[in-house]
């Protein structure tokens, strides 16, 4: 027989009633009935029940045991007695009977549970991650990652793509976020940096004719952390396809995406058919370029109700062509505590208040903004919106362009606040049409909105002859349920525009070069057409396990300060170490 096993803790079943078995693990749980001790031995693949009486010959040992030692146990598989079965388990109709016990490794006093599901302070779970990884719960969320992993590589090959990895250590770039940076031993004051994503090397991939690419890629950007970003580094699934235009791109990732969700949505539905939002109409209805279509409500504009209107503080703001009024649809609504409820979690956002018309029975319309445009144009909001009574709708005024979010955030709240969204499904979308550049209030300038690479809509013509800001690009994202899941676009692949588009952004040609220099030289020795994307696995993942932070997917996270609370990083270099990288710490004084 083995050393340590027979069998996992995962294996017994009715066939192996009366065979000898050695099994090894931790105990999971220890149970004392009346003299008898119930052992649940917990290993990777399962959980058996193990028995010993005062007539086993291991019971003076078993006594001895507590949570979490690991133990090889020795013994004779037997029926568990009737009525004490366990349905719940694979190994739940059988038992072994404890012939002797080896302790393998005792356990101190534990710092958090690992039986059970109860909440424990973030902290301590991951200074201590090696026992909270230990719990059901997150181990299984691991094993459903490395599943969905594996899903996503067996179905890129499938549509034709070949994996890669690209380097690890490479040039500084301007993606968006800080680079992690590595100091050169060998070049004194030089740096390299950690990939915030692969983006030129999968370009320069098609560079090299090797038509379709993929990769699980680790990326690192030094940004702050949140619930829906890790801190320091993260992994998407990245790819790039030669000879595309954007429709291409979406008919081979759609299915990739579509099928991980169906595969692990653990019954919840999953619409096959994306509808292709623009980027605009998303922040016209929504409120946000990544919208939560599980919730049934859309945004309109009721500037007309309230142009020239006896309600003046709306009507003085519409003298402006720029301003708008967006009316926000509550269905069920309808009454005083909630339209009063909104108005005080407005206040509570920093803004003024919320106005809303509340709908009576027999269609009346109520509230200071009904009572201030009269019957008519209350009626005629009523109708436009679809709305009945017993419904309301709250209104948001203003450029559209400073409430936008706040509007959003309003539906959002409006939607959850009455119970509209449906959270038994998952609704995937395309967000296409993105403008390329964007005007950067701190900077007064021009500046790229989303990827610096992408091909503008036009092309060198929309460069040259177009007002920047009006400029869309072919850009786009995959967003569920209010998370944006995975972004990319058609390349700017001509090394004129390339340089144009740089221009518009104020970064002149020699800044190209020198920034993108290996880019640039690649797209003067023919280049094809190509384009791509890159989807977030930690995000899918994590809307996949049903939960909300990223954490809880994750084999060993940073806390939301940036810091490794196990291995004790980031830490203080020796003198040595800096003297070897010729870095000289200045220190501000704490």
């Amino acid at each position: 027989m083995h050393r340590y096993r027979s069998h996992t803790c995962g294996a017994l079943r009715d066939s192996h009633i009366d065979q000898t078995v050695r099994l090894s693990g931790w105990c999971h749980r220890i149970r004392d009935h009346g003299g008898v001790l119930f052992i649940d031995l917990r290993d990777h693949y399962g959980l058996t029940q193990c028995v010993a009486d005062p007539d086993s010959p291991a019971f003076k040992v078993a006594e001895t045991l507590r949570s979490e030692w690991v133990v090889k146990i020795d013994g004779k598989v037997r029926r568990r007695p009737g009525g004490t079965e366990n349905a719940e388990l694979p190994t739940g109709d059988v038992e072994i009977y404890i012939d002797a016990i080896e302790v393998l490794g005792p356990a101190a006093e534990l710092p958090l549970p690992v039986f059970g599901d109860q909440d424990y302070p973030e902290d301590i779970r991951l200074k201590y991650r090696f026992l909270d990884l230990r719990r059901e719960k997150l181990h299984q969320n691991i094993m459903t990652r490395g599943a969905i992993v594996d899903s996503m590589r067996k179905r890129m090959k499938e549509q034709g793509f070949f994996e890669f990895q690209t380097p690890i250590l490479t040039a500084s770039s301007p993606e968006g976020a800080r680079d992690f940076l590595v100091p050169s031993r060998i070049h004194p004051g030089k740096f390299y940096a950690l990939p915030q994503a692969p983006q030129q090397y999968k370009q320069l991939l098609m560079m090299s004719g090797f038509d379709r690419y993929f990769q699980i890629a680790p990326c690192f950007r030094d940004e702050d952390p949140r619930a829906d970003r890790l801190p320091g580094e993260f992994y998407q699934l990245d790819l790039e396809m030669s000879f595309v235009e954007q429709e291409d791109v979406f008919a081979a990732v759609q299915p990739v995406i579509t099928g991980v969700f169906e595969e692990f949505a653990k019954g919840k539905p999953v619409n096959k058919d994306w509808p292709k939002i623009p980027y605009a109409e998303s922040l016209r209805k929504y409120g946000t370029d990544k919208p939560d279509l599980r919730n049934p409500i859309e945004m309109q504009n009721t500037a007309e109700h309230f142009r020239g209107s006896g309600f003046k503080v709306f009507a003085r703001m519409l003298e402006d062509d720029k301003n708008q009024v967006w009316a926000i649809p509550g269905p069920g609504g309808g009454s005083r505590a909630f339209c009063d409820r909104m108005n005080s979690w407005a206040q509570g956002e920093g803004q003024p208040g919320l106005g809303y018309i509340m709908w009576r029975e027999g269609g009346e319309g109520a509230g200071p903004l009904a009572n201030n445009i009269g019957p008519e144009r209350t009626e005629a909001i009523r109708q436009q919106l679809g709305l009945k009574a017993g419904d309301a709708a709250f209104f948001v005024a203003g450029d559209p362009e400073k409430f936008y979010k706040f509007a959003g955030l309003a539906r959002t709240k409006v939607g959850e606040e009455l119970n509209l969204i449906d959270k038994e499904r998952f609704a995937l979308a395309w967000i296409v049409d993105f403008p390329m550049y964007e005007y950067n209030e701190d900077d007064k300038k021009v500046d790229f909105s989303h990827n610096p690479f992408s091909m503008p809509q036009g092309g060198m013509d929309a460069l040259t002859g177009q007002d920047p800001l009006t400029i869309k690009a072919f850009q786009y994202d995959i967003t569920c349920n209010g998370y944006e899941i995975a972004s990319g676009g058609i390349r700017n692949h001509k090394p004129e525009a390339m340089v144009k588009a740089f221009e518009i952004a104020g970064y002149g040609e020699e800044t190209v070069v020198e920034r993108f220099g290996g880019m640039y030289r690649a797209f003067q020795y023919g280049a094809p057409p190509h384009g791509g994307m890159a989807a977030g696995v930690d995000r899918i993942v994590m809307l996949l396990c049903g939960t909300n932070n990223l954490r809880e997917i994750s084999l060993f996270p940073m806390n939301q300060r940036a810091e490794d609370l196990l291995m004790g990083a980031p830490s203080e270099a020796s003198p040595k170490q800096l003297r070897e990288a010729h870095i000289r710490l200045n220190l501000q004084d704490k």
